[in-house]
């Protein structure tokens, strides 16, 4: 019993009672009850297996799914990881208040696809490796250049899942009202709990659970909006009279923020780095039993992705046809661009029961859901390419291997939702991603590169190539965020329509507009000096310029510095690369520095091949280590 004389359950009762009263409030616990009942079926799902079953799960089932996942179920885990959930929080808004230039990023989407089936997949689908990177350790005989490339990745994917998760708690904070922290804690505590009993095959179901529950809602947004205003031939046509339709943008000029061609080149980096060298994306293909699945699963994605991809962008047309005379970041009802597609669903289905609660939760399992995939991943590589190293834990056995996995990946979770808290510092979350992701594609496409398609490259050469790549990219994304003013690129809309009575407009500009102002004017740099030139290029070219600077090191320090000892199995090259080698004037010969040696033997080294019957790396019959 508690005071007053009434029980707890008195009290809910009570509570409910008055709730009930009242449509709204009866409206906000439908959905709130929408929202937890999504959240909690849609987790349980992927997983309910494992809690049914005494099995004792295997590494090999954790990673890989033992090879029991369908083709559609992998492709939809595939286009549901290129775009996640910030193109549907994001995209709506790039949209309303920038147009459609960033939507050109799907042409180089679409080109990365073939080339990484039919270039990168057959290099190393043999190789029977667990992390992708063990490819870079058996091409450049180093262990350096391999965790070079699995830092990169761990870094990247740490970021950019910092990003995402920071995505729902925008529409949460805008609609519920829950504090940041504690969306971000919650989003934590499952992640972990869904790691520990999930792995491969769980994070392929959530995200095929996901996939098509925001596809229905995406969907569902864009009938009613075309209802409301006219069809979406209509939709289309109050876009593009309103200038939002900017499509074929072809200027030279680097320092514009999107154009067609930088959208196309930097977006076709981003997903040969990602689609191609990224553990996640490859962990996906080495589950399937053979490359002919893996080639008609890429395949038949590209028109799947191309539909998911551009779903998102008609909501945003929809959304802006719906405010395109009254401007709600204008108006002061919300404080951040992010937050449109969230109050549109709050102002026009709030008195529909449960609407804006699975919207909610969409959004919430689609952040989570990815950042289980992508902890998976993370902790796979960080046993594979670190920790197995460590003398102690490289004999231990399967489950005790396991067990670490898991313990890892509930550290990274912990550390994510620790960059989610910096995320809300940069300009959207559309922004912050094609930041993250540009930034850091550049040195780990080029590595790979090196390893398949250079014959002469060397593990020196890779290094260095990746470090200096590294270290210029950052020198560029920190110049750019100090010292650059990138928040001048929205386009004009309007409040004529609005109501009379309208909140203060300097209630949701007016600190960025002071903030930018001070930044400028504490700025040593002018507009024509040549650093402020580097720092304002377009930061949709950094994966570019990362890549062919990697690559440019590479190549020149890898002649210079070759010698006899970096030997390597051929085998290892891109199968088109190693078929002209053999038949160039350099073919069979080993290069020296800036001339190939003549007549003389290398020494006999340990050359890494794959056994056909376990999948393993062995070292080759009467190789000796010199």
């Amino acid at each position: 019993m508690l005071t007053n004389g009434y029980s707890a359950f008195q009290l809910c009762s009570l509570f409910l009672q008055r709730q009930l009263e009242e449509p709204a409030a009866v409206s906000n616990l439908w959905n709130y009850l929408a929202f937890v009942a999504f959240v909690v079926i849609s987790a349980l799902i992927p997983i309910r297996k494992r809690l049914c079953s005494r099995r004792v799960k295997t590494k090999e089932d954790y990673v890989f799914g033992a090879g029991h996942i369908s083709t559609l179920a992998m492709m939809l885990s595939i286009a549901r990881g290129t775009l996640g959930v910030i193109s549907v929080l994001g995209y709506p808004s790039e949209f309303f208040y920038r147009g459609t230039a960033m939507w050109e990023t799907l042409y180089g989407m679409m080109t990365a696809y073939p080339i990484v089936c039919f270039v990168f997949i057959p290099v190393y689908f043999d190789l029977g490796i667990t992390s992708v990177y063990q490819y870079l350790e058996l091409r450049f005989n180093s262990r350096l250049v391999r965790c070079l490339a699995s830092g990169t990745y761990i870094l990247r994917t740490l970021l950019s899942l910092g990003v995402t998760i920071y995505t729902p708690t925008v529409a949460l904070n805008t609609i519920i009202g829950v504090p940041y922290w504690a969306s971000l804690l919650c989003i934590t505590c499952i992640s972990i709990f869904f790691n520990a009993l999930g792995g491969m095959k769980a994070a392929v179901a959530a995200d095929v659970i996901q996939s098509l529950s925001m596809t229905a809602m995406l969907v569902a947004i864009v009938i009613y909006c075309s209802v409301e205003n006219g069809g979406l031939v209509r939709l289309v046509e109050i876009g593009e009279e309103h200038g939002r339709m900017n499509f074929f943008n072809f200027a030279a000029d680097l320092h514009l923020r999107v154009t067609t061609t930088s959208a196309w080149l930097g977006e076709l980096f981003m997903s040969l780095s990602l689609l191609g060298c990224q553990q996640n994306f490859v962990q996906r293909y080495l589950s399937m039993p053979n490359f002919s699945k893996i080639k008609r699963t890429m395949l038949i994605n590209i028109p799947l992705v191309a539909v998911l991809f551009s779903l998102p962008w008609f909501v945003g047309i929809g959304i802006f046809t719906v405010y395109r005379n009254c401007d709600p970041l204008k108006v002061g009802h919300i404080e951040k661009m992010d937050q449109i597609l969230p109050y549109f669903m709050v102002d026009y289905f709030a008195n529909i029961p449960g609407v804006w609660g699975l919207f909610v939760g969409t959004l919430f399992n689609g952040a989570l859901t990815l950042n289980i995939s992508n902890i998976n991943s993370l902790a796979t590589v960080t046993w594979e390419d670190f920790l197995s190293l460590v003398p102690g834990l490289k004999k231990k056995t399967d489950s005790y291997q396991l067990t670490v996995i898991k313990f890892v990946g509930t550290i990274y979770a912990v550390l994510i939702m620790g960059i989610a808290f910096l995320v809300g510092l940069l300009s959207g979350v559309i922004e912050s991603s094609v930041l993250v992701l540009s930034a850091t594609s550049g040195p780990l496409l080029g590595v790979f590169i090196l390893a398949m398609f250079i014959p002469f490259a060397n593990w020196k050469g890779a290094s260095l190539g990746m470090i200096v790549s590294h270290i210029i990219t950052v020198w560029i994304v920190a110049g750019r965020l100090m010292y650059v003013e990138v928040s001048n690129s929205m386009l004009p809309t309007s409040i004529d329509s609005c109501p009379v009575q309208y909140p203060d407009t300097t209630n949701a500009t007016l600190y960025l507009h002071e903030f930018l102002a001070s930044r400028s004017a504490s700025s040593a740099l002018t507009d024509e000096s040549f650093l402020y030139w580097i720092y304002s290029i377009s930061y949709m070219y950094y994966g570019v310029f990362g890549t062919i600077l990697t690559v440019a090191v590479g190549i020149v320090f890898s002649l210079a510095t070759w010698t006899d000892l970096d030997a390597y199995n051929t085998k290892m090259l891109h199968p088109a690369v190693r078929w002209l080698h053999s038949r160039s004037p350099f073919g069979g010969k080993r290069f020296g520095s800036f001339e190939v040696s003549s007549g003389k033997k290398p020494p006999t080294l340990t050359v890494a091949v794959v056994s056909s019957q376990e999948g393993g790396v062995l070292p080759e019959k009467g190789a000796e280590k010199s």
